[in-house]
């Protein structure tokens, strides 16, 4: 913790070795935690790029509260994916570009490689069928990896409700996959 404040005390000073690293060390997880969110790779990466942009524009006005650095980054996350989620409409899109190409497994056979990108389709229309706050649970604490503490401070929550909420889109998640994505949202 206290290397991550004097990284970003030195990021604040405009040194820009310090806001690289910062960069690097949280880049992965913002974009998994956006790119759940979004469902699309392309949009992912912009909302991501947008996110470390004005984070870079108002670092100055970061403080330390007793919150990890990355839950500044993460609330500024789920901002912008609120913000393009509104613009866009509640209905991912996915331009004809980005649809899956046909893959071939090393043995020659491309039903691997196809059954793997079908079974992310199916998890992330499932993710979209939970609750708000479900599915931002399921985001950051699987997709972001954060900790339950982490996921808590970050979303205002108690722990104790954190892992309800999380309980809860796990039991829902595993019904709507079981039963193929029948059901509705809840």
């Amino acid at each position: 913790m206290q290397d991550e404040q004097n990284l970003v005390h030195r990021a604040q000073q405009g040194d820009q070795e310090a806001l690289a690293q910062l960069y690097e060390s949280h880049f992965d997880n913002i974009y998994r935690y956006v790119a759940l969110r979004v469902g699309n790779r392309i949009e992912a990466e912009d909302i991501t790029q947008e996110v470390f942009l004005k984070a870079v524009r108002s670092i100055h006005t970061f403080k330390w509260k007793g919150i990890p650095f990355s839950a500044w980054l993460f609330r500024i996350a789920k901002n912008e994916v609120i913000d393009s989620l509104r613009k866009r409409g509640r209905h991912p899109t996915v331009p004809l570009s980005e649809l899956p190409a046909i893959a071939v497994s090393s043995a020659g056979n491309p039903c691997p490689v196809a059954e793997g990108e079908l079974d992310i389709e199916q998890l992330t229309a499932a993710i979209r069928r939970l609750t708000q706050a479900q599915q931002e649970v399921i985001s950051l604490r699987f997709s972001a990896e954060l900790s339950i503490a982490e996921v808590a401070s970050l979303m205002g929550k108690r722990q104790g409700a954190v892992k309800a909420l999380q309980h809860s889109a796990i039991l829902a998640l595993r019904r709507v996959l079981s039963k193929g994505g029948d059901n509705e949202k809840g």
